[in-house]
This record gives structure tokens, C-alpha cells and sequence, in this order.
């Protein structure tokens, strides 16, 4: 009887494959499956081996999906197979990434499951731009939300949010930056608050704005800056460098990144 096979949920990180960990790197060359999401940068599977079976499953907000359910299916098949699968996610495979989920579910069905970490892009986009989540004078935290719940009722509290005294690092919510600004606004944050958009960070293609949460859905619009992004709301956005917007004053400034 064959030996049942195992599942890596394995965290790609934000793009640049330089910040892949090395265990993810030597996890993937030891797979025979690998389901790749949307965000993977093509680049990460140059580690996977010439014979392996590489099958892509987009995962995106807001369009055409492979529906959870086959690729739960999926995974479980080829494990059962006796496969080595890896289920290739950006970022970190438990922010956002629906890891929690998938782990459940495989243990569910008894296959045993290992999380490989990785760098989330809510790390990495703030940081390419000399942001820091936390700081002495500004902030004391970092709150990580999402944008885009799994229902149209499912969204954060912005007016808890906006009553805290820390960072909030928004998923997913550049198509919905109307609904979180007028949200904040309402609860009281206030409308020179600094905040940092940040597309497809680490990458060539990396563009970003510096503005304020008052001009924030005017500035946006005007930028041409779209998903994948990031949105850091709160004042360590006065961190960032220069050529990203930095000494920012109210008004706005972007900048896009390579070709």
C-alpha cells in the first residue's frame, strides 16, 4: 500500500523572489504537486523540479476564481495519491491567505499539513518605501484588516479602528477606498492623517502615492494606482522616503517604479 502523501502550505511572500525564505525554497523543490496562486511570481517556481506537476488555482477578490472547493479537493487527492503537495500562496499562508481554512479542512480528512511562512505583503509594501508599522513617537502597533470580507457584511469596525492609536495595514481594499475613507472620516479620524498606497510592492512594476485620508479617494483615482495594493493609514507614513512622497504635505504625490 502506498504511503499517503503530505501538504505544504507555503508562503511565496510579496513578490520579489529574493524574499522567499529558504525553507520555502527547499520545500517547494520537494514537491510533486504544486498548486500556485494568482500573486506567485512565475519566477518563485524555478525552484520546483523539471518533473513536477504544476497546476495554477487564482485566488483574487473581485474576479474569476478557482472555487475552494476543488482545490480542497485537490489537495487532498494528491496527498492521498501519495504526492508531496504544495499549496503555493503569496505572502503568508495565514494573513489572508485562507491557510486556517485549508489546514482544517485537510486535517479534517487526515492529511497531515506544515505551514511554511512567509513575507507578508503587509510587511514588505510599507517597508520598500521606508515605512515602518510601528514607531516610538507615533505608533505602538499594527492592526492588520481586510478590505474585501468574504461577505458584503462581513468588513471590518472602522470606527473601532479609527479610534486606536496605531497603524492600520489594509488588505484588499483599494476597490473599496471610497467606503473605508467616508468610514474613518465619520468615526472621527482625522482627515490629515497620513496614508500610503502601495501597488504591487517589491516588484519592477511597484508604483505608490503619498497622501492624506481626506484626499484619499480623489488621489487614488487620479494616480491610476489599482490592486494588488496595500493602504497604510497613520503617521509612520511621514517615514517615507522622499521620492515616494516624503517631507508629504497636504496634497499628494506618486511615484511608479521601473519600466
Amino acid at each position: 500500500m502506498k504511503t499517503q502523501g503530505k501538504v505544504f502550505l507555503v508562503g511565496a511572500g510579496p513578490g520579489d523572489p529574493e524574499l522567499l525564505t529558504i525553507k520555502a525554497a527547499r520545500t517547494i523543490a520537494l514537491a510533486d504537486v504544486i498548486l500556485v496562486d494568482d500573486l506567485v511570481n512565475p519566477e518563485i517556481l524555478d525552484h520546483a523540479r523539471l518533473d513536477a506537476r504544476i497546476v495554477h488555482v487564482g485566488k483574487r477578490g473581485g474576479c474569476q476564481s478557482t472555487p475552494q472547493q476543488f482545490i480542497e479537493r485537490l489537495m487532498i487527492a494528491e496527498a492521498r495519491a501519495g504526492h508531496c503537495v504544495v499549496r503555493l500562496k503569496g505572502g503568508d499562508p495565514f494573513i489572508f491567505g485562507r491557510g486556517g481554512e485549508e489546514r482544517a479542512h485537510l486535517r479534517g480528512a487526515g492529511i497531515e499539513v506544515d505551514v511554511v511562512n512567509g513575507i507578508s505583503s503587509g510587511l514588505a509594501a510599507p517597508a520598500s518605501i521606508g515605512v515602518p508599522l510601528t514607531h516610538r513617537d507615533w505608533s505602538q502597533g499594527a492592526v492588520f484588516v481586510t478590505g474585501h470580507g468574504k461577505t458584503p457584511d462581513a468588513n471590518p469596525d472602522w470606527a473601532a479602528l479609527a479610534r486606536l492609536n496605531m497603524t492600520l495595514v489594509i488588505y484588499m481594499g483599494v476597490a473599496r477606498c471610497g467606503e473605508i475613507q467616508a468610514a474613518l472620516l465619520a468615526a472621527g479620524k482625522a482627515a490629515d492623517t497620513p496614508v500610503a498606497v502601495i501597488q504591487s510592492a517589491t516588484l519592477q512594476a511597484q508604483a505608490q502615492l503619498v497622501t492624506t485620508l481626506g484626499e484619499l479617494s480623489l488621489a487614488l483615482a487620479a494616480s491610476g494606482l489599482g490592486s494588488p495594493g496595500i493602504i497604510v493609514i497613520g503617521d509612520v507614513v511621514r517615514c517615507a522616503d522622499r521620492q515616494a512622497g516624503a517631507g508629504w504635505h497636504p496634497g499628494h504625490e506618486s511615484r511608479r517604479v521601473g519600466p
